[in-house]
């Protein structure tokens, strides 16, 4: 598997064509919640005073997304905001700040954030989420901050996402452990 980031953590990373000219940084992470991946992005300009630009930058434009920067080939890949935000269920709600639900219909918690898989790919393996309850038995924390995978029975809205219960079996603390619970969860035939 890829390197695994948060997809916030992206937010204010400067967008660098691969000939060095810092075009534009990013603004907020678009996610198509049915097909399990990034769209592509927002973009504002560069300084305390810019503003959001009127282009965006699809996933598909994307050469690498690194720790310091998310690099482009050129500037000619920008596009029009549509591009990236009408498609699909990427126009539909936002997925911050929703419920987080089993398919067996228990409520554990609220997403935080999107954990996108670094690199080229765009796909979205999982969510940081404020659980109600830790879901991992044998753990005495409540109300903690966890990672929990994506599963193939995902449904999300502007209001839910509702993920496999045995997706709750899978959490990690960090995402440093997440990519092997993320590994765990796809051997037990689990597949994004």
């Amino acid at each position: 598997m890829s390197e695994l980031t948060a997809a916030r953590s992206l937010a204010g990373r400067p967008v660098v064509t691969l000939g060095g000219d810092v075009v534009a940084q990013i603004k907020d992470t678009v996610f198509d919640g049915p097909a399990g991946r990034v769209t592509g992005f927002t973009l504002s300009g560069r300084g305390l005073l810019a503003g959001p630009l009127k282009q965006s930058l699809p996933w598909s434009a994307v050469h690498s997304v690194g720790h310091d920067a998310v690099m482009i080939r050129g500037r000619e890949v920008l596009a029009e905001p549509a591009a990236v935000v009408a498609r699909g269920e990427a126009a539909h709600g936002r997925v911050v700040g929703a419920k987080v639900l089993t398919d067996a219909g228990t409520e554990v918690g609220t997403v935080l954030d999107l954990v996108v898989e670094a690199g080229v790919s765009g796909r979205v393996v999982g969510f940081r989420i404020a659980a109600h309850e830790t879901p991992k038995s044998g753990s005495r924390r409540r109300r903690r901050k966890v990672f929990v995978p994506r599963g193939e029975t995902l449904a999300v809205s502007g209001q839910a996402l509702v993920i496999p219960a045995d997706a709750t079996r899978f959490v990690a603390d960090d995402l440093a452990g997440f990519a092997a619970q993320i590994d765990a969860f796809h051997a037990t035939g689990e597949t994004p």
